[in-house]
């Protein structure tokens, strides 16, 4: 069977087709196509209606769970904030309720202020910025027309999104490489202004217009220029994430890239103009005049038909796309053969790249540092290393905090170890063969994004860690439902046989079906249309069949999407028991409570809230206890999740959120490292609670660090009753961080985190600004 084209899942949608900046290394206006001269400066709000439109309608189409829409131009800010607040509105407002929507603005900075970084938190849009380096090498090519100096601006720009108010906005900076630049200069420029992930862009070039090099310069100056980074970047500990690096090293274990320009993956990318007009991409532009086009527009056609356009077809090719030369390389799995647009030659893309030699080396070069030597075949979906923590975010999470960026090197640790559970369950289960595990593995290279939306829910950890630890009721059947939902997800029409327990058929992050006792086996086909499930009794189901019972998403805050998980028969993990399928009433209170509570934790405890929106991504209703208490649970095996009974007002809901949520952080840290002698037997007292061991104590001060932030917000505003609890909860975690730290049981890792415990009390203890 011939896959289904791989669905667009990342859109850049130009809002304006002119720029304030004159860079000279531009693909858009200094290369060689010239269609920008024709179109609309500013999408107009038909057009952007529209494009609207065709974005949600291809997101059903496909059962996409997200959607990257990126607004680019030109220079996006040009179109004002008005156009802005029209695109992320029309764009919310026409994906499925199912598909969230990662909304980013990619900008030259020189016009970013403080109104428009409140305008993004607002709608929920993450910031990119174009900066090379040090004055000199931005100097070399980002100037005004007039020859002016953009850097001063950008510099401000990303020394607004470095504000705490704004830090959760900022998505990484961009540099283009110019060899002409010190490597070394340039890199301790963009380390300095703390960016969560840098992108570094070969110029664009073609063998009719060739890269730069120096003279007197090696065969490969760019492998030579990014190897010179990569060794600092190394030194200094990785302070930030590079994609080209991090597609290298994935690619070399087998698994798939980050990035069009490296890796072998289908290319998920297209590009709506301000006029409407579907083009691939923008890097195309280099090649001739009118490379991009396709002759199609959001009007007459859908993106499905830009699916089909031959340009889509070749750029999602794979290896079978590529030359005779690139085909017989041993490091093509890992450059992939280059950028496409890098190909061109004599009217033609069937070429190895312009960089061909750079790209080789530098694979090499990073295959040896590595001690990997060349790409190996692609391993079983479960076969990559967690990331490790910087200083700077080890620092957050010993206060009691951990922001976006370092909660989600947390969860990429627990996606990982997940993965090698799941490994460990296939490994152990004395099956010679199983197609669910073989179908995991082929979408983990074809459709990574939907494997990983389904390894990364949290209780399937949960139900792998039953399974090692020889639960008898922990079956196999599970790992048949996960490919199954991947398969959902990934839409390639691939078949998966499920069984279908106790009459209902489990599709883990989607839903369940309740098909009755007499049904054992289900067969379920995504495609790209929708999924079906033929049972073996001869009924067909699907999504629009009312014993259908999805996970209900809801949306508590602009960007941030929880599932509402009550049916998952694997999330009885809680120290409490789970809701059974809530009313339709139910849920709209769930939804309701969780906005306010969302909104009132962005204002009280802005410092938690955003590392908590990174990394909570599940809440689990429980069933209310017997003495109207409020109840919660955090469960060590489900990173992400919380169980909570609904409690009677929004503000219990926003403690109890960010209580547990402190649990869910202490809990990954614990899977990485040792903070205390899990040998000691010895019993502690704190928090008025009975005896409890170290671990248990470790916990309660994590998790009650963020109580007293939050009662001592609270107190800043006002309430007699508020300022009461403050007092209470700040004495208790002062005796107790005390107790902790003088324990004796702590490793040095643990006594950085109860010296952190005792900073942020000592805050308190002085009036000082409020941790959170």
């Amino acid at each position: 069977m011939t896959p289904a084209p791989a669905p667009f899942t990342q859109i850049v949608l130009k809002v304006h087709s002119r720029c304030d900046l004159a860079c000279d290394h531009c693909y858009v206006y200094e290369h060689a196509d010239t269609g920008w001269r024709s179109r609309p400066r500013v999408i107009g709000d038909a057009v952007l209606a529209r494009a609207a439109e065709r974005i949600g309608e291809h997101a059903a189409a496909h059962g996409l769970t997200a959607m990257r829409v990126v607004l680019h131009g030109g220079e996006p800010l040009l179109a004002g904030p008005a156009v802005l607040r029209r695109a992320a509105e029309a764009l919310r407002g026409a994906l499925p309720e199912v598909c969230e929507l990662d909304l980013r603005v990619h900008t030259n900075g020189v016009r970013l202020t403080p109104e428009y970084c409140e305008l993004f938190d607002e709608l929920g849009i993450r910031v990119g910025l174009s900066l090379d380096g040090d004055r000199a090498a931005n100097d070399r090519h980002r100037r005004f027309a007039d020859g002016r100096s953009s850097h001063p601006l950008v510099l401000r720009a990303a020394g607004l999104l470095r504000e705490p108010r704004f830090r959760h906005l900022y998505a990484g900076l961009l540099c283009t490489v110019d060899v002409a630049n010190d490597p070394g200069a340039v890199h301790r420029a963009l380390a300095a202004l703390e960016p969560p992930a840098v992108d570094f862009l070969l110029p664009h070039a073609t063998w009719e217009r060739p890269p730069g090099r120096p003279a007197g310069a090696g065969p490969t100056p760019y492998a030579d220029w990014l190897l010179a980074v990569h060794a600092r970047w190394e030194a200094d500990g990785r302070p930030f994430a590079v994609r080209t690096f991090d597609s290298v090293h994935r690619t070399l274990s087998g698994l798939p890239g980050l990035t069009e320009a490296l890796g072998l993956e289908p290319v998920d990318l297209v590009v709506l103009e301000t006029d409407g007009a579907y083009e691939q991409a923008d890097s195309l532009r280099t090649a001739y005049d009118g490379a991009p086009a396709t002759g199609m527009d959001v009007f007459r056609h859908r993106l499905d038909d830009v699916l089909r356009h031959p340009g889509t077809a070749a750029r999602q090719s794979g290896l079978a796309g590529l030359n005779a030369t690139c085909r017989a390389c041993p490091v093509v799995r890992s450059c992939g053969g280059g950028l496409y647009a890098h190909r061109y030659r004599d009217g033609s893309f069937d070429h190895p790249s312009v960089y061909c030699a750079d790209l080789r080396a530098m694979v090499d070069g990073l295959a040896a540092r590595a001690g990997t030597g060349s790409a190996r075949p692609a391993p079983a979906p479960a076969d990559l290393a967690g990331p490790g923590l910087t200083e700077p975010q080890l620092g957050e999470l010993a206060l009691g905090l951990g922001g976006p960026e370092t909660v989600r090197a947390l969860a990429r640790s627990q996606l990982a170890l997940t993965r090698t559970m799941l490994a460990a369950v296939h490994g152990s289960s004395g099956l010679a063969r199983s197609a669910a595990w073989e179908l995991l593995a082929e979408l983990d290279a074809t459709a990574p994004a939907a494997v990983d939306a389904v390894v990364a829910h949290p209780y399937v950890r949960a139900w792998a860690a039953r399974r090692l630890t020889g639960d008898p009721g922990a079956g196999l059947g599970p790992l048949a439902e996960l490919a199954a939902a991947a398969a959902v997800r990934a839409g390639r029409g691939d078949t998966v046989a499920v069984p279908v327990r106790d009459g209902v058929l489990h599709l883990p992050t989607l839903g369940r079906l309740v098909l009755g006792r007499g049904v054992r086996e289900a067969r379920v086909t995504g495609g790209r249309t929708g999924w079906t499930a033929r049972t073996d009794d001869g009924t067909l189901a699907g999504p629009g069949d009312p014993r259908w019972q999805p996970v209900r998403r809801i949306g508590p805050a602009a960007g941030r999407v929880l599932a509402l998980e009550d049916v998952d028969p694997q999330r009885a993990v809680h120290r409490w028991p789970v809701a059974d399928r809530l009313g339709d009433a139910e849920c709209a209170g769930w939804a309701r409570d969780l906005r306010s509570a969302a909104d009132l934790l962005d204002r009280d405890l802005p410092d938690h809230a955003a590392g908590l929106w990174a990394g909570l991504t599940t809440v689990t209703p429980l069933r209310p206890g017997p003495d109207g208490r409020d109840l919660s649970s955090a469960a060590r095996q489900a990173f992400g999740a919380v169980g909570i009974a609904r409690p009677r007002t929004a503000p219990a809901l926003a403690l109890l959120l960010v209580h547990e949520f402190q649990h869910v952080k202490l809990g990954a840290v614990l899977d990485r490292a040792e903070l205390y002698d899990r040998t000691d037997t010895r019993l502690f007292e704190a928090f008025g609670l009975s005896p409890r061991p170290i671990g248990s104590l470790f916990q309660a001060v994590y998790a009650h660090l963020a109580v007293t932030a939050f009662w001592s917000a609270r107190a800043e505003r006002g309430t007699r009753a508020a300022r009461t609890r403050f007092a209470h909860w700040r004495g208790l975690t002062d005796e107790a961080v005390d107790l902790l730290a003088g324990s004796g049981a702590l490793t040095p890792l643990g006594r950085r985190f109860a010296a952190g415990a005792r900073e942020s009390v000592d805050a308190w203890l002085r009036g000082a600004a409020v941790c959170g």
